[in-house]
C-alpha cells in the first residue's frame, strides 16, 4: 500500500514538473524544502492568532 502511494506521488510530481518545465528533483525541492516549511510556519501563526481571538471572545463573554 505504501509503495502504491509513493508511486502515485512520484507520478504527480513528474506530471507537474513537466507542466512547469522543471525537473522532478527541482519540483521535489520546491515542494518539500521551500513550500512545505513556509506553509507549516504560516499555519502555525494562524493557529496562534485564532487561539488568541478565541481567548479574547471567551473573556468578553464571561465579563458580560
Amino acid at each position: 500500500m505504501m509503495d502504491q502511494i509513493f508511486d502515485w506521488c512520484v507520478i504527480v510530481l513528474v506530471y507537474w514538473a513537466g507542466i512547469l518545465g522543471i525537473t522532478y528533483k527541482e519540483i521535489n525541492v520546491w515542494v518539500f524544502v521551500i513550500i512545505w516549511p513556509i506553509l507549516t510556519v504560516v499555519l502555525g501563526v494562524i493557529i496562534v492568532i485564532q487561539q488568541r481571538k478565541i481567548r479574547q471572545l471567551l473573556r468578553k463573554d464571561i465579563v458580560q
